[in-house]
Parts: structure tokens; sequence; C-alpha cells
């Protein structure tokens, strides 16, 4: 087993533990993006507005799993919860996340 199957194992157990707290899985892509194609059941915040969310998301008390395109913007994302008190991950780019949900 190579470095990058070994990642890809633990972030499976990651995304695997917080679905079972029934996670929300957040897109912070644009609608434009979003409307291409996201995973099924994904609500969409684009990075640009997550401040504006905040106690919306707070107030669901669940766990979030963030995705993008590539990783990038989901992970800042996924700080800017963590920072306020929201229990989040980097889930990646969607395309891939969406194989492990």
């Amino acid at each position: 087993m190579g470095f990058f199957d070994f990642l890809f194992k633990n972030k499976r157990k990651m995304v695997e533990e917080f679905m079972s707290k029934e996670a929300i899985v957040l897109d912070v892509r644009t609608e434009a993006e979003y409307s291409i194609g996201a995973i099924s059941g994904s609500k969409n915040i684009p990075l640009q507005t997550l401040n504006n969310h905040i106690a919306k998301i707070k107030k669901q008390n669940k766990p979030v799993i963030t995705c993008c395109a590539s990783g990038m913007r989901s992970a800042t994302a996924a700080n800017i919860l963590k920072r306020n008190g929201i229990e989040a991950m980097n889930g990646g780019g969607w395309q891939r996340l969406s194989q492990l949900l």
C-alpha cells in the first residue's frame, strides 16, 4: 500500500465517522460551479459568503464536511467553521468525496 492509499483510507474513515453523526456536506464552490454537478443532498454556500451563514450552520448542531473543486477552498472553509466552534473536516474535491459517500 502506497502513501496516498494510506491517506485515502484515513480520509474514508473520517468521512464515515462524520456521516455516522449525520454530517452536512457543504459545497463551497460558486453557484455556477455547483449547478454543473454536485453531491446529492449537499448544501451550496459559496466560500465568499460562508461567514454570513455561520449562525445558521451552528444552529443545525451537526458536523460539516466541506468540499469544492480541488480541496483548496474547502480547506479554508473547514478552518473557518472550526474557528467558530463547528466540528468540520475538509472533504476535498467534490468528485473524489462523492466516491467516499
